[in-house]
């Protein structure tokens, strides 16, 4: 595990467009989401302790949230071949323990990845009605061995900002977890 922060895209970029299958092979794209009034794209995995750490926590926000206008997608891009456990099948196995709701996609090619300039796991990108970026940062202050409440406080301010028409003018602090896992001379060349 290499341990790193998100690339914090720059606020007000358009949400890059995808299309990609869930475990059962049904594709999903970013145009199935227009009538949301925000969407919230995660990157996470299986593996990761950062992403184990918020599971319930951000099932439960999905949840919550979902009922509010916002949709959620969960995105994992991680190199199967070192990584068998973020396979589809593993992924499919995590969203029934978890009982996610929204489509949990996999970026084979990690091409998702790179185009939004996902980093870690988790990394959350959360856009308006407009799908313009308006906030990029952590769930909250927890993480593995640390004695703080999961609560998802810092995207919880986001998201109801965001789904009050407001302009969300709060602290972002990038999300911290483990590196995407990139395919052999795969590694984007934003990191440096």
């Amino acid at each position: 595990m290499v341990l790193v922060n998100s690339t914090m895209l720059e606020l007000g970029t358009e949400a890059p467009d995808f299309r990609l299958p869930d475990p059962a092979g049904r594709m999903h794209a970013l145009a199935d989401f227009a009538d949301a009034q925000a969407l919230l794209i995660a990157f996470i995995c299986n593996h990761c302790p950062y992403v184990k750490h918020i599971k319930p926590a951000f099932s439960d926000f999905a949840r919550e949230y979902g009922a509010r206008g916002l949709a959620v997608v969960a995105i994992s891009s991680n190199d199967i071949s070192t990584h068998p456990a973020d396979a589809p099948e593993k992924m499919q196995e995590d969203a029934e323990t978890f009982g996610y709701i929204f489509p949990y996609l996999f970026d084979e090619s990690q091409a998702v990845a790179k185009t939004y300039r996902a980093a870690c796991t988790p990394d959350f990108f959360l856009f308006d009605a407009e799908r313009r970026l308006v906030y990029r940062g952590r769930f909250d202050e927890s993480s593995p061995g640390k004695s703080v409440a999961v609560t998802g406080a810092d995207l919880r301010r986001a998201v109801d900002a965001t789904l009050a028409g407001e302009r969300y003018d709060g602290p972002e602090i990038p999300s911290m977890g483990c590196n995407i896992k990139w395919k052999p001379g795969n590694a984007p060349d934003y990191f440096g």
